[in-house]
């Protein structure tokens, strides 16, 4: 699955303040422009596939301008939208048309506090097959409907009533084929991209949205987006760093290897264990979620559980990492060190860390992999078993 980006650019926000002002996408928010916050965490996302930001085509040099410094921002295509929202996500479906994208997510710019972890919940929902979805938080307020002559006529219930977020995501054919229909027939009176799904009888399905992923629509808007983003640079100054600690032991059996890090080392022993019994990797999988205080490896994955029954570790350290990042964490350092007689770890530590590297998706500077013996005293001397204990840093943003 290749998942295209659109990010809608082009509108003059007349709402959000004077003209003398400029479009809202280009205000200042937590001294960057709104649209480079937005276009930040699409760039950062692991998921992304091409990109396409459109514009009006007066505002080449407040774009250019905005993304400056951004890492990868070269690699974003531009595109010049329509006079409405409609015609410009057409304008920008048309230009991201060839580029490979099997899927697509369209998202205003003046949402620049969309998180990875809605992305992921959208991504989720498309792997499994649903041609459109659409991320949305019910509607909390009292819902009242008024009349011609002022006055209230009805309480509307709020049941099943829903605030439609973006980025609203699409299988590419089907919602360009949409837009193309709507255009052939001068439809532009659709409100959103899910409107012309569902005109176009394509279905929709709702994912959890976030309360976080506000539009910057009116002027207060930004000016409490500023204020939101001025306090949390100034709560960065002391940066939430947490350190989790991990430790784990496996029995060694008459076997024929065993497996650390996720490297499979020959050897006339193996550890015992209900999966595959990957020491290493189940001490820093209690590491990482330790930084958040969510419990350890067992409480997710329970020896009991039938389906971990020789399941490669890296599912629970993949899972932990995963934790971490849908709690606001970033994970700076890994570091594991084991203990064990034999086999030899030295040949192979290169390869643990390229795979913690690539389990954790951090640079490979930032894993360790230390090996000792323990001085044949003990268990592990006996060589009846390997320990492991493991060390993960991680620093927490407050959002």
């Amino acid at each position: 699955m290749n998942i295209g980006i659109v990010i809608v650019a082009a509108g003059r926000g007349e709402r959000a303040g004077s003209p003398q002002d400029g479009p809202k996408q280009y205000r200042p928010i937590g001294g960057r422009p709104v649209i480079a916050h937005t276009l930040e965490t699409f760039l950062a996302w692991h998921r992304s596939g091409p990109i396409v930001v459109v514009i009006h085509p007066d505002d080449e040099d407040l774009y250019a301008s905005a993304i400056a410094g951004l890492p990868r921002a070269g690699d974003v295509m531009v595109t010049f939208g329509g006079d409405t929202r409609q015609r410009s996500v057409h304008e920008g479906l048309r230009a991201l048309a060839g580029s490979g994208a099997t899927h697509v997510m369209i998202h205003d710019a003046a949402r620049p506090f969309i998180d990875l972890a809605l992305l992921d919940r959208i991504a989720a929902m498309l792997d499994t097959g649903h041609d459109g979805v659409l991320p949305a938080i019910p509607v909390v307020d009292t819902l009242k409907r008024g009349g011609a002559d002022g006055l209230v006529h009805e309480t509307v219930s709020r049941t099943a009533l829903y605030a439609a977020q973006t980025p609203q995501s699409f299988t590419f054919n089907e919602i360009r084929a949409a837009h193309d229909k709507a255009a052939a027939l001068r439809r532009d009176d659709f409100t959103d991209d899910a409107s012309i799904a569902e005109w176009a009888g394509l279905p929709v399905m709702l994912v959890e949205g976030s309360t976080d992923n506000i539009k910057l629509t009116v002027g207060r808007d930004i000016d409490m987006a500023n204020e939101r983003l001025s306090k949390r640079q100034q709560r960065d100054l002391l940066p939430d760093v947490r350190t989790g600690n991990g430790y784990d032991v496996h029995q060694l059996v008459a076997g024929d290897g065993v497996t650390l890090c996720g490297v499979f080392i020959p050897h006339d022993q193996k550890l015992s264990g209900h999966s595959d019994a990957d020491v290493a990797l189940h001490a820093l999988t209690d590491a990482l979620l330790a930084t958040c205080g969510a419990g350890d490896i067992g409480d997710h994955f329970p020896p009991s559980d039938m389906q971990w029954k020789g399941a490669p570790s890296r599912i629970f350290l993949e899972h932990a990492a995963r934790i971490v990042r849908e709690h606001g964490g970033t994970i700076m350092n890994a570091d594991v060190s084991l203990i064990a007689e034999a086999p030899k770890v030295g040949p192979h530590r290169e390869m643990m860390r390229r795979n913690l590297s690539d389990f954790l998706g951090i640079d490979m500077e930032r894993c360790s992999v230390k090996a000792t013996t323990n001085e044949t005293i003990g268990f592990v001397g006996r060589r009846e078993g390997i320990a492991a204990i493991a060390t993960a840093t991680v620093v927490y943003r407050e959002d």
